[in-house]
């Protein structure tokens, strides 16, 4: 089951398209990441989705409804945290999620019981009744989570959620999001320019680019398809020596040879294992470990903007 399906996007804004071509395929349950540089089309693609900009061309469903035409329908199935959430400040934590919950039409007696249980959940029990003023941006990032949460949404879309927070807050957040589809069924769309965290935890990524979809899918069809793509294998030997490695370097196929500490990076453009291991035995030198280099999510991003 789809939860967004947008076909051949366009957006202009006084000549300038800030969306192009955009065709964008979110499946029920699962962690999408959309990467890309500022000014690359991220914010525009979530207006769009929420229905607070229609596009120039293109067609767009989310929840099976088109935000533009049913605005009130998709916002109350979607839940959307901005990278700069505001809240009133001279308000408790518990006080702003009433507020929220007001404005969703969630009478109080209804929604009493919710807060408490979604303010648990986020870790905020023991600042539940002071103003918001007093939190650090990790505490305001965690009451953003439970705002977003308090119409228990089916499709989250989060901006930036772990910017400015220490790595703990980061990690502690991360695991809440994977609560959310795992515990909850969401279906959440993660924008962030955090490449560990976006591989940590997403199923599959988009990566924009001039308001265009350079790429998509999940970490292993990105690395098949990158543009260039090589073998990289890492060997690590009894000893490095420069013979050693002119000879490495002279193998047909063999792009670039990399001393890492006490090991060596090969690029290489087809299969040359067998050779590489007699290559390092001709050379009088000990084999003692041989394996391929994983393209982490930052190796495939780079590689997708150089070419």
């Amino acid at each position: 089951m789809l939860v967004v399906e947008a076909k051949e996007l366009e957006k202009r804004y006084n000549g300038i398209c800030a969306i192009r071509n955009l065709s964008l395929r979110i499946s029920a349950g699962e962690i999408y990441g959309l990467l890309g540089p500022n000014g690359s089309g991220k914010t525009t693609a979530i207006l769009i989705l929420l229905g607070l900009t229609e596009p120039t061309a293109g067609e767009v469903q989310v929840c099976g409804c088109v935000p533009a035409r049913n605005p009130l329908t998709v916002k109350r199935q979607i839940g959307c945290l901005p990278e700069n959430v505001g809240f009133y400040n001279d308000l408790t934590a518990r006080e702003n999620l009433r507020f929220v919950a007001r404005l969703n039409r969630i009478p109080d007696r209804s929604s009493k019981a919710r807060i408490d249980e979604l303010i648990e959940q986020v870790g905020l029990t023991e600042a539940a009744d002071r103003p918001v003023r007093t939190f650090s941006r990790g505490m305001r990032q965690r009451l953003g989570i439970a705002d977003v949460l308090i119409k228990d949404p089916d499709f989250v879309i989060l901006d930036e959620p772990t910017s400015g927070i220490d790595p703990e807050g980061a990690t502690q957040l991360l695991d809440m999001i994977v609560g959310m589809r795992d515990e909850q069924g969401m279906t959440i769309m993660l924008a962030s320019h955090l490449l560990h965290q976006v591989q940590r935890i997403c199923d599959r990524v988009g990566i924009l680019h001039r308001g265009q979809l350079v790429a998509q899918g999940s970490m292993d069809e990105l690395s098949a398809g990158m543009p260039g793509k090589e073998q990289e294998l890492e060997i690590r030997v009894t000893e490095i020596s420069e013979p050693l490695i002119g000879r490495l370097r002279s193998l047909g196929g063999v792009s670039d040879v990399v001393p890492m500490g006490d090991r060596l990076r090969i690029r290489c453009q087809r299969d040359l294992q067998g050779r590489i291991a007699r290559t390092v035995m001709e050379a009088d030198a000990e084999l003692l470990e041989l394996r391929g280099h994983s393209d982490t999510l930052e190796d495939v991003y780079l590689r997708y903007f150089q070419e």
